[in-house]
């Protein structure tokens, strides 16, 4: 600190990290607010009407803040720096929030210290981690009407788990019951794999399902919502991509040939649990969303990031929103192990010679996968894309027609994406379309595009 810094300081006045102080007076507040947030420094010295009074820096002075420090809980943590007669407490943000002092909860909000009431503590322990969604127990679950032993069954199966205990101690084991009373009681995380009808427990839960016309949100082709447990909704969400998704097939010289779908379904699959596992269940407007465009593919879950995460961290390091549902996944072998999910994302789209899925975190997080079929030069038209097209075309033909019309730049392997056949029967059918002088190649075979003459 220098003379120039404290006259700036003194200029900008308070704010989300600076606090003025005459005295020490309320001083638990301003410290505890400080460590439940980002950190900040505390100014003692200083009026609030930027005024430098000072203070008598003594040993003592310094022990007794020191005592306040130590008497909030947790103890927080500070760091003493002096200039002239201005006593600085820099206060780091708090690694085991929320922290209380003798009035109470405490966060910064702009440049005031403001006390948390019943709902703000809530909240705060959400945001903070210290109340997870999957570990609370609900006592209006009825066990005897809602839980499905079928569905425990089928989870055992999958994660290899003999089923000889009795049912409660079953649960019990896996982490997701406990008796009360006599009676059985679920926490979320068994709640969500093992009712008979999740939406009548919780609608948050639910998947929405959509394809556009397009690249945005405005014509909807199809839109399904699931809600019956967590894994039949990953399994639905799923079975909905696959429907949509245009797929080519490739002999291997085994007996069954191989399907290839234009976007890797493994990739998908990874996005549509990676939802499922980090959304924010208290989070009651909004639901997992698995959205196709022309353009792109887009999985979201309500949440945003983890506190802590960036989307730099993506692929590097893990946080659990829901750690008991990541754990009952993994046995069930929906996740081979906890925060690779990214990678093999990236690894897979890779493969694929994709462009890697693009993350975008504010309130969702939304993992985007671009179609291969799809670029901007497909926009493209030429005069002759307002035609329209005779019916006495094979139906594969004309599929071909109509994609040539839409999409003038369009590639073999995107065609034979988009149709289902392989690049040797795209050729073959274009080499026809032109010898017929249906179609024709505008410009060189890279940078030219399709025109439609329909001439024969």
């Amino acid at each position: 600190m220098n003379k120039l810094e404290l006259k700036q300081l003194l200029q900008e006045g308070e704010g989300y990290k600076i606090e003025f102080k005459e005295a020490l007076s309320n001083l638990d507040r301003e410290m505890v607010a400080f460590a439940n947030s980002g950190g900040g420094r505390i100014f003692i010295g200083v009026r609030d009407d930027k005024t430098v009074k000072g203070i008598n820096i003594t040993n003592s002075l310094k022990s007794q803040i020191q005592d306040i420090a130590n008497h909030c809980q947790p103890p927080v943590k500070i760091l003493f720096e002096t200039f002239e007669n201005i006593l600085i407490l820099e206060v780091r943000e708090g690694s085991d929030k929320p922290y209380k002092c003798s009035s109470g909860f405490f966060n910064r909000l702009g440049p005031n210290s403001q006390k948390l009431h019943r709902d703000d503590i809530i909240d705060f322990f959400k945001t903070e981690g210290k109340i997870r969604f999957d570990e609370l127990f609900n006592p209006k679950f009825d066990f005897k009407k809602q839980f499905s032993k079928e569905k425990l069954g089928r989870f055992l199966k999958l994660s290899g788990i003999s089923n000889i205990l009795p049912t409660h101690a079953t649960l019990s084991n896996l982490g997701v019951a406990e008796q009360q009373e006599g009676k059985t009681l679920l926490n979320n995380a068994g709640i969500l794999l093992f009712s008979k009808d999740l939406s009548r427990v919780y609608r948050q839960a639910a998947f929405t399902c959509a394809l556009y016309k397009g690249v945005e949100k405005v014509d909807v082709l199809d839109r399904k919502d699931f809600n019956n447990d967590l894994l039949s909704n990953i399994e639905d969400a799923m079975i909905f991509l696959k429907k949509h998704i245009p797929v080519r097939y490739e002999m291997t010289g085994e007996a069954r040939r191989r399907e290839v779908y234009e976007v890797p379904l493994d990739a998908l699959r990874e996005a549509v649990i990676n939802a499922a596992v980090h959304r924010d269940y208290f989070e009651k407007g909004a639901n997992v969303m698995v959205e196709i465009f022309d353009d792109r593919i887009d999985i979201s879950n309500p949440g945003g990031l983890p506190k802590g995460m960036t989307i730099a961290d993506l692929g590097k390091k893990s946080v659990l929103r829901n750690p008991l549902i990541a754990d009952l996944l993994n046995r069930a072998d929906y996740i081979e192990k906890m925060g690779t999910g990214v990678n093999k994302m990236r690894r897979l789209m890779k493969a694929a010679g994709l462009k890697r899925p693009k993350f975008e975190s504010a309130g969702f997080l939304t993992i985007s996968f671009i179609r291969p079929f799809y670029s901007k030069s497909s926009e493209k038209t030429t005069p002759k894309t307002t035609q329209k097209l005779p019916r006495n075309y094979p139906e594969t033909t004309q599929k071909i027609l109509e994609l040539l019309i839409k999409y003038p730049h369009i590639s073999r392997a995107k065609l034979a994406g988009k149709i289902g056949l392989t690049e040797d029967g795209i050729k073959y059918t274009l080499n026809s379309l032109k010898k017929s002088k249906v179609i024709k190649r505008v410009g060189a075979d890279r940078g030219g595009y399709w025109e439609v003459t329909l001439k024969r």
